[in-house]
């Protein structure tokens, strides 16, 4: 527990954490200091001079210590002789502090008077209005008029862009200097900084191309004016138009809590739609940051190419058919399978959705029930070992180890990114291991930065034992790359037994964490889907197969038989759906109810937020009305029904309750409230907080060995490729810009952000095949040749071709592509682009 002192807050006492910052200490105690500069989340900087208050302290008699009083019984305070600005102070024993004296409310008049001089009052037209924190300080503080000519005002460029996301005003801007620093704080990435000097002072941008960056949209969030916009939401519309509805960001396994700002829209015929989506405070996932995908990969949900109604195959062609042919048509197929129907599901179906389907499959007596992307496993080794409870990595520092091993995590996970870099800023110790650099090194140095070899992933993990040493809490993030599911499921093996051996299991900060692709992956391994079981599908010919939320074709499933009669459940006509014999259109998360479970394992709620398009229906629902069909129970009305029975059917959802998910508690710091000017625009958390459920070792069961968890059978070796006889790995990647159908609604937005298809080459390999970097090469595997720019990077290891996946309209190989001459060459008479 943090030392405490007493200090006096406008004559008031309060006993408070020492070495706290005044600003937060006050507002913690409802009394509102008003910042521009000061933000809880970066370190504080006095810069607009807008917190200043009068500071004293107590007298002390030298000789007995004790406090000196006046005549009243007051404590006699030596006041300094000039204001202090509280955002640089922190609280000691006897601090006096004065926040609203006449010589204070002069001085913040004065700092908002000057403020306006450079200001263009242009309120009626400016997107921040309604949530503006210059606008609400100056109604609360300003003197009310100006004493300056508008002529005499600073005249800079408006709307000019600082990249293909984000407009400056610069006539608005007022150097408070929070977007350079969050840059520079919290994200690590120098894009932005100051130009000029006194009122010229202006934001520019400093990389190539622009604000590159994925975390630009949260300037616009802490920005205290209406200087930076995003390019989708400006004049759109106004703030108190808006609805704002709880969601969860539907792209990855952290599963930010979000806010979906509504409005009816003239171009939507009226029907309420999303206007753009903002990040809602949860201090235990997100805090209050998300990346750009999660900000502006919203625009699918109202894409016009979504599928609208069921599809039908006809004549070799699919043809638009009602809802009850098509469930019709699938009941009759189902039952004609007898046994022999399967499922594949995607990262994007909700909880309730798998479990229908879960159902649906058990109905007929099946138990097959796959997962994709089918390259990872680990459920079970996650359910004894993962992060205890409480896991934060808000509360890592000093005395904790994070391993990060097979995962490039800025493209992955993009917000863990961002919290294990604070981490790490804190003083943890952060080891990075790899076969390839990945931007998470530039927080690690000398021995914390680990090479290997593809295919040494597992053992490369249990020989860090020797170097992890004493301390007290270890956690180890686990990805996919270069792995395919066997060797994944070896690493998993191998990060469970260190954790084990180590005693690092069972309490918060420690344990594993799995980067699962998707945002439910880890949800549908809850639910009895497994990767195991989607080989064994597509080694099979089902006789009838789903595949929800999951594009084998068109991510290059190797599918050794085709399903008698296949099921597509997508929003767009993926290659899957357009072989399907019936294509069902599925709802995006905005358009529904429902919950998914992070990789942390916490099972968190989204709501219906947006109209639905066309005939689209949930997935849920779907499933249920065919399992109705063929003698199954009554479909339930709602998400929220499902859930009840999912509490019942799965032990660990047993409190996963919609109310329990919607609870919420006061978060620290309280950046969410109405109080724009502290923490922005992020918003409070009306939504719920979400449950984690407990692993196995919580719950009081053996972790004292390595025999404790299950192991597997250990996988072959990956093969090593011969350069010199024209062989190399190919080994696929995730990249978070690409042109899967959910984001490339969003490519007209992202502009130059989503790359063109690019190969990694060594130096050395891409000299002995005559390639240079910018050359265009064709990279062949398989039976598929796909089209890429080289890029020549010494770092990279020899003889791999890194091929960043789902950048093509050539599938990828989602596994490393091993064996055989794998054909690269550069191609002639090609520009270079």
């Amino acid at each position: 527990m943090a030392d405490m002192v007493t200090i006096y807050l406008d004559d008031v006492e309060h006993k408070v954490a020492k070495g706290a910052n005044l600003v937060d200490v006050a507002k913690a105690l409802n009394n509102d200091i008003p910042v521009f500069c000061y933000h809880p989340k970066m370190e504080p900087v006095g810069m607009c001079r807008m917190c200043l208050v009068e500071l004293g302290g107590v007298q002390v008699d030298k000789d007995t210590k004790a406090i000196q009083v006046d005549a009243s019984g007051k404590p006699v305070v030596r006041w300094q002789p000039k204001l202090a600005t509280a955002c640089t102070t922190t609280v000691s024993e006897g601090m006096t502090i004065r926040t609203s004296s006449k010589m204070v409310v002069d001085a913040r008049d004065d700092v908002i008077e000057f403020l306006l001089t450079s200001h263009p009052l242009d309120c009626p037209i400016c997107d921040k209005g309604g949530e503006c924190p210059l606008q609400n300080l100056t109604l609360r503080h300003g003197p009310g008029t100006s004493r300056f000519d508008y002529n005499d005002k600073m005249h800079l460029d408006k709307h000019y862009p600082l990249g293909d996301l984000i407009f400056l005003d610069r006539e608005r801007c007022i150097q408070c200097a929070r977007c350079t620093r969050f840059q520079d704080e919290i994200v690590g990435d120098d894009v932005l900084a100051f130009h000029e000097r006194g009122r010229a002072l202006q934001i520019v941008t400093v990389s190539d191309p622009p604000f590159d960056t994925y975390f630009s949209g949260n300037t616009t969030d802490i920005c205290p004016v209406g200087a930076l916009t995003t390019a989708d939401f400006r004049f759109g519309a106004r703030p108190w138009e808006l609805t704002e509805v709880p969601s969860i960001c539907p792209h990855c396994p952290v599963g930010c809590n979000v806010s979906a700002s509504t409005r009816q829209d003239r171009d939507a015929g009226g029907k309420v739609v999303v206007k753009r989506i903002m990040p809602r405070q949860n201090e235990a996932v997100n805090e209050i940051w998300i990346c750009d995908k999660g900000r502006f990969g919203h625009h699918h949900s109202r894409a016009e190419d979504r599928l609208t109604r069921p599809l039908i195959r006809q004549n070799g062609k699919l043809v638009t058919a009602t809802w009850e042919s098509a469930l019709s048509l699938i009941a009759e197929k189902v039952a004609a399978a007898g046994e022999n129907v399967a499922a594949i599901a995607g990262p994007m179906l909700s909880n309730e959705d798998l479990f229908e389907l879960r159902r649906l499959i058990e109905g007929a007596n099946s138990h097959s029930l796959g997962l994709w992307p089918a390259n990872m496993t680990g459920g079970a080794l996650v359910e004894q070992v993962g992060v205890g409870g409480g896991t934060n990595f808000t509360d890592m520092g000093k005395g904790t180890t994070i391993v990060v091993i097979a995962s490039n995590l800025e493209e992955e996970a993009p917000v863990w990114y961002l919290r294990v870099k604070g981490a790490a800023k804190r003083g943890a110790r952060l080891i990075v291991a790899n076969a390839r650099p990945t931007e998470t090194d530039r927080w690690t140095w000398g021995a914390n930065h680990v090479r290997y070899a593809y295919g040494d992933e597992a053992a490369t993990l249990s020989g860090l034992k020797d170097q992890i040493g004493e301390t007290q809490n270890l956690v180890i993030i686990v990805g996919g790359e270069g792995l395919d599911r066997a060797r994944h499921g070896d690493l998993m093996q191998a990060a469970a037994n260190l954790l084990i051996e180590t005693g690092h299991v069972g309490k918060p900060n420690n344990g594993l964490l799995p980067v699962w692709p998707g945002a439910n992956t880890q949800g549908a391994l809850d639910m009895g889907f497994t990767s195991e079981a989607t080989e064994a599908i597509l080694s099979s010919a089902p006789g009838v197969l789903f595949a929800a939320d999951a594009d084998l074709i068109g991510d290059g499933a190797n599918m050794t038989s085709k399903a008698g009669f296949t099921v597509a459940v997508e929003m767009f006509l993926t290659p899957t759906a357009a072989a399907a014999d019936v294509v069902l259109p599925r709802l995006s998360f905005v358009e529904r109810d429902g919950s998914f479970t992070n990789g942390e394992r916490r099972v968190q709620r989204f709501y219906l937020a947006q109209a639905p398009i066309g005939e689209a229906r949930p997935d849920w629902k779907a499933f249920a009305e065919m399992g109705q069909k063929l003698g199954g129970a009554k479909a339930k009305l709602s998400a929220a029904a499902v859930m009840g029975d999912i509490t019942k059917a799965v032990p660990r959802y047993a409190d996963m309750s919609y109310p329990n998910l919607a609870r919420v508690e006061k978060q620290v710091p309280d950046v969410g409230s109405e109080n724009l000017y502290y923490g922005g625009t992020a918003y409070d958390n009306h939504g719920g907080l979400g449950v984690q459920w407990k692993v196995a070792s919580e719950n009081g069961a053996n972790a004292a060995g390595s025999a404790s968890v299950p192991a597997s059978a250990p996988a072959a070796g990956l093969a090593r490729p011969n350069p010199e006889n024209g062989e190399y790995l190919i080994v696929p990647v995730r990249e978070l810009y690409d042109r899967q159908p959910e984001f490339n609604a969003s490519r007209a937005l992202m502009g130059t952000h989503i790359d063109q298809p690019y190969a990694i080459l060594n130096t050395a390999d891409a000299n002995r095949l005559g390639i240079v970097h910018g050359d265009r090469i064709a990279v062949s595997f398989g039976s598929a040749t796909l089209e890429a720019d080289a890029r020549v990077d010494a770092a990279s290891p020899a003889g791999v071709i890194i091929l960043p996946r789902h950048l093509s309209d050539v599938p990828t190989p989602a596994v490393p592509v091993t064996g055989g001459v794998k054909k690269v060459e550069a191609l002639v008479n090609v520009p270079n682009h």
